[in-house]
């Protein structure tokens, strides 16, 4: 490449520069990147609105959930009532239950009963059709730090 020394020189002729400056394009894509990631939490937010007040009831569908508990012999009981076999639970169940299967069912179990008595009472629920399982479980004394001791 040839460079001009003088203002002069006629052998000097620039040639056309055939690269294209990319720098600036990723400048401004990383600054709309930027810009995009502080506005998108934003466009989610609610907006704040003071409801009305109405004298309308509310809605009564929250029923409250299916209490199944293994005391810590193995015994199971439904709501208060004990079960006996599987045959007994299913059968207290569905009574309780009114053969609504959505209804929510929270399974309480003594920590000395073993693990395999706690999943029968689960393939029982499950297997009956109801899909709204949960096991209840009382939180540690002094929050994440004690658990993780």
């Amino acid at each position: 490449m040839a460079f001009a020394l003088r203002k002069n020189d006629s052998d000097f002729e620039p040639q056309p520069i055939a690269d294209i400056n990319v720098t600036p394009l990723v400048d401004v894509m990383l600054v709309l990147l930027i810009v995009f990631m502080v506005a998108a939490p934003l466009m989610t937010a609610g907006v704040p609105v003071d409801l009305p007040k109405t004298q309308a009831k509310q809605l009564d569908d929250q029923q409250p959930p299916i209490v199944v508990s293994v005391d810590a012999n193995g015994a199971f009981f439904v709501d208060k009532r004990e079960a006996g076999a599987n045959e007994g639970l299913l059968a207290l169940l569905q009574e309780s239950s009114g053969g609504a299967k959505d209804r929510r069912v929270h399974i309480r179990a003594d920590k000395a009963v073993p693990y395999g008595k706690v999943a029968e009472a689960m393939g029982v629920i499950s297997s009956a059709g109801y899909a709204k399982v949960a096991l209840v479980s009382e939180a540690a004394p002094g929050g994440a730090r004690a658990a993780s001791r």
